[in-house]
């Protein structure tokens, strides 16, 4: 009787665990073309460093498959070691969520080349990306030009140029607000608001933060978030 009754102990204790510990529920496939020989790291951010939670080997063939064990949808990295550069040009981001996600890209353009589908965070996040590229390049041209009128001790024209950056970088953040409102049900959402404008006016991190579905507020970003908003209200 007492071992029967320990034995039920312990398949209830194991069934705890297991039911705590996350599954691999990642399936994670993609294609180098052009690669013959290298190691692949799928990397995680972890106290603000790139950690790597599994590798790859790559001896002949250039396709690769891993499944992954997330907690909740997050950015991962995929760098290459090459074995002979540390270009920069090495390492791939993709939003990581439960699911097939598949990474195709090549050898010469690596981050560039990279093609990358099954995840609606990731298909969001570039469609963001792709927008807010305007700004950045208007930010670029920008500065060019405040340069040369620095230079030139144009001092009504720096006066103009600043304030059509201050404009530039207000409607940026009202972008990016904005898109994470409308996508509030998707962990892209937190996402941008901390790695995009974590320096903007509070309110509008709250504005995002309530607007979150209850999903989202309890993935890794959403908590995230939540703890940042608290932080800085802290300091006040």
């Amino acid at each position: 009787m007492k071992k029967s009754i320990l034995a039920l102990v312990t398949l209830i204790l194991v069934s705890s665990c297991n039911k705590n510990e996350p599954k691999n529920n990642l399936h994670l496939t993609g294609n180098i073309k052009g690669l013959k020989k290298g190691t692949l790291y799928i990397q995680r951010v972890q106290d603000t460093t790139l950690v790597a939670i599994d590798s790859i080997i790559i001896d002949g063939n250039s396709t690769f498959e891993r499944n992954i064990a997330l907690e909740s949808p997050e950015m991962l990295y995929l760098y290459l070691d090459r074995g002979m550069t540390n270009s920069l040009d090495n390492n791939i981001s993709f939003f990581a969520e439960p699911g097939n996600i598949n990474i195709e890209t090549n050898l010469d353009s690596y981050i560039a080349g990279a093609k990358i589908s099954g995840s609606k965070n990731q298909e969001l996040f570039e469609e963001y990306r792709k927008i807010n590229s305007r700004f950045q390049d208007e930010s670029l041209n920008l500065i060019e030009a405040k340069f040369k009128a620095i230079k030139s001790n144009n001092a009504k024209a720096v006066d103009s140029l600043t304030a059509k950056q201050e404009s530039n970088l207000k409607r940026k953040y009202l972008f990016a607000t904005n898109f994470a409102i409308n996508n509030k049900e998707y962990e892209v959402a937190p996402y941008i608001a901390l790695s995009e404008i974590y320096d903007i006016n509070i309110k509008y991190l709250d504005t995002i933060h309530k607007s979150m579905t209850p999903k989202v507020a309890e993935s890794l970003y959403g908590k995230k978030l939540t703890d940042y908003i608290k932080s800085i209200k802290n300091q006040k």
